[in-house]
């Protein structure tokens, strides 16, 4: 009898008293809803400019109410979806002149992030860099802007990780989403802008920089990626559909 008590003790100190996932699971899954609408985000499955329910974002993620509605406070907090009381969910529009300027920033705390990081980058780090390098030298060729943009969320997570400072984590976090979007699209629709190899060789001499330790090259990496982000907004803001950036704007001649 002792022993059945304990055992429905543990069941319900696992299931968190009420029959709901344990704390962890539940942390899990928020984490888990939020990576994937910003994968939806970033590859435009969530058109910038659209609205939609909570509802329907749960079928389209596999989540419950919960973890959805925890990634879209975030994500409303990261500027990236905006919540309409009693409308829903409105993804945020595109603005080119905003993005551009928020670059600066970006320049600016990448710097401190990667000479943080290649200060303080553990042997376990480098080790991770350079498997990363090495698997985009082998895989450059036939990679797909898919794959590259689950291995650039990897770079960047390593480079805040060896960082080793946590508020930076949720610093840039979002800009990292939003430049993430910006390169999809520049990569996907504009014209002739298909080959990755510019932005590979950028991460690849970031990722040997902080393999080996080397903080001003790691800087002077950081700096030329953002440089070569910010030539992708002078194509855009004269070349690209401005449907792109906001869906709700009307096609002309009903294209």
């Amino acid at each position: 009898m002792a022993k059945r008590k304990r055992a429905l003790e543990v069941v319900r100190n696992d299931d968190d008293g009420e029959g709901k996932p344990s704390r962890r699971n539940r942390l899990n899954f928020f984490e888990l809803a939020y990576q994937k609408i910003e994968e939806l985000l970033v590859h435009c499955e969530l058109k910038p400019g659209q609205f939609i329910t909570m509802l329907e974002l749960q079928h389209i993620t596999g989540f419950g109410r919960t973890p959805v509605h925890h990634a879209v406070n975030r994500l409303s907090a990261d500027t990236l979806i905006i919540i309409r009381p009693r409308h829903g969910l409105h993804i945020a529009p595109i603005d080119l002149a905003r993005e551009r300027m928020l670059l600066a920033l970006r320049r600016d705390m990448e710097r401190f992030v990667i000479r943080l990081a290649a200060d303080r980058a553990s042997l376990s780090h480098r080790n991770q860099a350079l498997h990363i390098e090495r698997l985009l030298r082998e895989r450059r060729a036939n990679l797909t802007l898919d794959q590259f943009n689950h291995i650039d969320r990897r770079i960047d997570a390593l480079v805040l990780e060896a960082a080793g400072e946590p508020f930076l984590v949720h610093t840039m976090r979002p800009l990292h989403t939003l430049y993430r979007r910006i390169g999809y699209i520049h990569h996907r629709f504009m014209p002739g802008q298909a080959d990755l190899s510019g932005t590979i060789d950028h991460h690849l001499a970031i990722l040997a920089a902080v393999a080996n330790r080397r903080v001003e090259d790691a800087v002077r990496a950081s700096d030329a990626l953002i440089d070569y982000m910010g030539e992708m907004f002078t194509g855009m803001e004269a070349g690209i559909d401005p449907r792109l950036l906001d869906c709700s704007i009307e096609p002309l001649l009903g294209t």
